[in-house]
């Protein structure tokens, strides 16, 4: 199966650089097997600093304005991804702030 790819951008006029290996060190310790990787732009420059949660085969999501107090809720969303077998839920509280800083959710491709 494959893992969940968390992509970053680094660009967005208030980005914050330190936040890239903030969200490392927080996969690493809370031991979430996820991929992440920095771009730089994903168009949201309204709402900076996006991050994109994707995986093969799962409704894909991007975030807006993503700061380091985040984590937690980062976190749960990727726990809750990965248990979900489409990358939907049928209750997104358990998300906390992060529920409302969602941009899009993409459907997966059927093909």
């Amino acid at each position: 199966m494959s893992l969940p790819t968390l992509t970053l951008c680094r660009t967005c006029r208030d980005a914050d650089p330190a936040l890239f290996g903030q969200v490392a060190a927080a996969l690493e310790v809370d031991g979430v097997a996820a991929r992440l990787q920095q771009v730089d732009c994903m168009s949201g420059c309204k709402r900076p600093q996006t991050l994109a949660v994707r995986q093969s085969g799962k409704t894909a999501y991007l975030f807006a304005e993503i700061t380091a107090a985040d984590l937690p809720d980062i976190l749960s969303f990727l726990k809750m991804y990965r248990e979900s077998p489409d990358g939907n839920f049928a209750d997104a509280r358990p998300l906390g702030r992060l529920r409302f800083k969602a941009i899009a959710r993409i459907p997966a491709d059927l093909a």
